[in-house]
């Protein structure tokens, strides 16, 4: 029925595992010991420096970084806004965003094109649902068939789904000649989602991406027309063909209505990208009109269907079908209205996704060796103006990151008797970000290992500095909040 592109919230993607928690900030931090390993990550030039280096030169050269608590100080307002722990307390990190979770599993049908294809649990109730409605309409045609009809409307609903099946496989071969990937395909209770994962790169491959689908539908109505003409109208192969033509011409022209979530709305919305250059404003013009379509529906079907206008007879208001016709109206119109809503809430997403990168949100970090007291690699971290440690070996090479809730969970006294390499996790291949990444590739990154802490590399390897999950999770929120 429709296609929806996947970016998404570290949506994580469907898939949650772990979320990963923030990383701590130090809190106590006296003057620098000789011993600092030389081997340190470039520090972010836009990034604030921690309130106790206020004042202080900034160093030069290359510097590791890692998330240290800020060092406790009697200081202005905007520099306590900076160091949101103090000693001993004990703070829970926001959770980073989840990615948009697609709908929900179902049954696995086949992998066509390498795409695996799901019939959702909800099918069934429709295709119960259709069974009856068209087992009844064929005791009106055929009723010699008595019982055996119900059979017949079970092959209809098969055979009605294997076409919405069609459709959305256009869709997929379509986005998958474009170099978009697919998630997934599902049947559910209104059709079918295609969940092609990004979006496409210019609006004439938008167009044709939704296009393909009722294009298809058009064609199997066709298809099934001839042979309707080939078969001996009244009997039942004569009735399910006829049936199999006006159900694809319901749905191809259902999908061209021109509003977001539909197929008519995603070329609606590649009309007016091209015609403004702005592919958000066609999102927003298709997803209002979407809105518009849903009042519609909700309003007009009913009363069409009671006037005999969709080709059956005038009914009187109040009776079981005014009821029928109202809730399915009911039912279409909050569809609608929810997709456009979610258009919209998507396209907004992928607006701003490119302002998370990987390199302004990362932490200036020091490096410290595994036996280093909790209290002096703090106060190196505070001296340097980082807010991150790692842990290096003798030769500077980093093995693990301090966590910044375990540095938390230390009282203050404790600090000059516990070693870091007790509140460190080990750096794995999953651990290691590229300075380079940014938008939806840094949040799939990040995704595929939870995690509190990563450690950013420049491409050559070297050391670049720790990124927080708590810090993307607060990028996240605060580019989501600014208007589009």
């Amino acid at each position: 029925m429709d296609e929806s592109g996947e970016s998404g919230r570290p949506r994580s993607d469907g898939a949650e595992g772990t979320r990963p928690r923030g990383t701590a900030g130090s809190s106590e931090q006296p003057p620098p010991a000789e011993d600092t390993p030389e081997k340190a990550a470039r520090p972010p030039r836009d990034e604030p420096d921690l309130p106790a280096a206020a004042g202080r030169p900034k160093p030069t050269g290359p510097r590791p970084q890692v998330p240290t608590e800020p060092a406790p100080t009697t200081s202005a307002p905007a520099e306590r806004e900076r160091a949101p722990y103090e000693p001993g307390e004990r703070k829970k990190a926001p959770v980073p965003p989840k990615a948009r979770k697609g709908p929900g599993g179902g049954l696995l049908m086949g992998r066509p094109f390498g795409v695996p294809v799901y019939v959702a649990p909800s099918w069934f109730l429709v295709a119960a649902l259709i069974t009856w409605v068209f087992g009844a309409q064929l005791d009106r045609v055929l009723p010699e068939l008595g019982g055996t009809r119900y059979l017949v409307s079970l092959f209809f609903a098969v055979a009605f789904y294997a076409s919405v099946l069609v459709h959305e496989l256009a869709h997929t071969v379509a986005a998958l000649r474009f170099k978009l990937p697919v998630r997934r395909i599902q049947l559910q209770f209104f059709g079918g989602v295609s969940e092609i994962e990004k979006e496409s790169e210019t609006p004439g491959r938008e167009f044709v991406l939704a296009f393909v689908g009722p294009l298809l539908s058009l064609v199997l109505a066709g298809v099934f027309y001839a042979g309707m003409r080939l078969v001996e109208p009244g009997t039942v192969p004569g009735v399910l063909l006829a049936g199999l033509m006006i159900s694809n011409l319901i749905v191809a022209a259902f999908n061209l209505l021109p509003g977001l979530p539909l197929d008519g709305g995603r070329m609606l919305r590649a009309v007016v990208w091209k015609i403004t250059g702005k592919p958000m404003s066609g999102t927003v013009a298709a997803a209002w009109v979407g809105r518009a379509l849903a009042i519609s529906v909700l309003i007009g079907l009913p009363l069409l269907n009671q006037s005999g206008a969709l080709g059956g007879e005038a009914q009187d208001i109040g009776g079981m079908d005014t009821v029928t016709d109202a809730l399915l109206a009911a039912i279409l119109a909050a569809i609608i209205w929810t997709g456009a809503g979610n258009s919209l809430r998507m396209a907004r997403l992928r607006e701003h996704l490119p302002e998370l990168r990987a390199r302004t949100l990362t932490r200036r970090a020091v490096p410290v060796e595994s036996g280093t007291p909790l209290s002096e690699a703090l106060r190196r971290a505070n001296d340097a103006g980082a807010r991150a440690l790692v842990v290096v070996d003798p030769d500077g090479d980093p093995m693990a990151v301090v966590r910044e809730a375990a540095i938390v969970s230390v009282p203050q006294h404790r600090r000059p008797w516990v070693t870091v390499s007790g509140l460190a996790q080990d750096i794995t291949e999953g651990m290691r970000v590229s300075a380079e990444l940014s938008g939806e590739e840094l949040l799939d990154t990040l995704r595929a290992t939870p995690a509190t802490e990563y450690l950013v590399v420049e491409d050559s390897g070297e050391i670049y500095g720790v990124l927080s999950a708590a810090d993307v999770e607060r990028a996240f929120v605060k580019a989501m909040a600014r208007p589009s």
